[in-house]
């Protein structure tokens, strides 16, 4: 693949290194350990909002079920760390030792055969990534390579995660049931739930978080990404020169499935429980209104969207329950009709051609009363 030789342009370097700078350094110096776990929860929808960058921003795909690929690698982390608390010694009570409360409750009195895998952190990870990479294939091959797209793919990731989250609900000896997996303690023997940890998870969240950020960047660069965004514009001209349109569709989809996963499987680590309500409608539109008010165009303004939307969410909703709602509504409307670019697009239009201009008028300033002119003015006719 070609790959242009500048990485980060200024201006992205400079979102570079604002961001790392706030989330290794000012954060984790200036919050306690309780508000820095708030922001790792925070971050693990910003892995969603990566993803759909790529696929909603780069390649218009809109998908309102990233809910689903979230819950996926969620439960996958959550049903591995739920088996660490179910040992024998920790569920002597039960009529059943050595499996889940819940199933205990709903009297099943062994371990289903698809739990059993999960006993092991390296089949884990790798379903973490294939579970839901192979079902965003499934269901992108389906649509994509029957021409099925725009508004009539986001009506059919909707109806999957509502199929999902009553699955979930309705299978509650398997699942936990509209309760979730609850009582997350160990990772390998490791607790998770004491301050030290939570300090030690929000570091690895943020390397994640940026390993992704440098994957979305690369796939940017590349001949992948521009073609992208030519089948966004113009996808019957892509089509027309020879490329298969359903393949880079697929593949932006299931990048997008990945990071969510991703992020799913932080939220299980850094929250300790996961549940359906993570999974559903509501979510995954929430999701979308991250990316939106970040700016679906750009990598960092997504991350910074999710910031911003959760922060007023966590402060709002505090105080107005019943409006937070129609005020999360109100903000999409009001992104979507008078800033489709989000804070990015806020950014690039307004501040940062002023910062162009002061730093070409520094640049352009005379030193000592002579200008980068002057000196070739005064000097002597040959």
């Amino acid at each position: 693949m070609i790959i242009t030789s500048r990485f980060f342009n200024r201006s992205e370097l400079i979102g570079f290194i604002a961001l790392a700078a706030v989330l290794f350094v000012i954060l984790p110096l200036s919050l306690d350990v309780f508000r820095l776990n708030l922001v790792a929860k925070y971050l693990t929808y910003a892995f969603v909002a990566i993803g759909l960058v790529l696929c909603w921003g780069y390649g218009g795909i809109l998908s309102l079920g990233q809910g689903v690929f979230f819950g996926l690698g969620g439960y996958c982390m959550a049903m591995f760390l739920k088996l660490e608390a179910s040992s024998v010694e920790n569920t002597k009570i039960q009529s059943t030792p050595g499996i889940p409360d819940f199933m205990d409750w709903n009297q099943i009195t062994s371990l289903p055969l698809f739990w059993q895998p999960f006993h092991s952190l390296t089949f884990t990870i790798a379903a973490i990534i294939l579970v839901p990479g192979l079902f965003a294939l499934i269901i992108g091959t389906a649509m994509f390579k029957r021409r099925v797209g725009g508004t009539y793919f986001a009506i059919i990731t909707q109806a999957v995660a509502a199929i999902l989250t009553i699955l979930i609900v309705g299978q509650q000896g398997y699942t936990g049931g509209i309760n979730g997996m609850t009582d997350l303690r160990t990772l390998k023997g490791w607790d998770i739930r004491p301050d030290h940890a939570k300090i030690i998870l929000y570091f690895v969240e943020v390397v994640l978080l940026f390993a992704c950020i440098g994957i979305a960047q690369f796939i940017r660069l590349t001949k992948l990404g521009r073609i992208l965004v030519a089948m966004r514009e113009q996808e019957d001209r892509v089509r027309f020169s020879g490329y298969s349109v359903a393949n880079f569709k697929i593949f932006a989809f299931c990048m997008a499935a990945v990071f969510a996963a991703i992020g799913g499987a932080m939220f299980a680590l850094n929250v300790g429980f996961m549940s359906p309500s993570f999974v559903g409608i509501v979510p995954s539109i929430e999701m979308v209104i991250y990316t939106a008010v970040g700016g679906r165009m750009s990598i960092f303004g997504a991350v910074w969207g999710s910031l911003l939307v959760n922060f007023a969410k966590t402060s709002l909703s505090e105080s107005f329950p019943q409006l937070w709602l129609f005020g999360l509504g109100a903000l999409f409307i009001a992104v979507v009709l008078a800033f489709p670019n989000g804070l990015s697009g806020i950014w690039q239009d307004y501040v940062q051609p002023r910062i162009d201009r002061l730093l070409a008028s520094r640049k352009s300033k005379p030193k000592n009363g002579w200008s980068d002119n002057s000196v070739a003015d005064g000097a002597p006719a040959e």
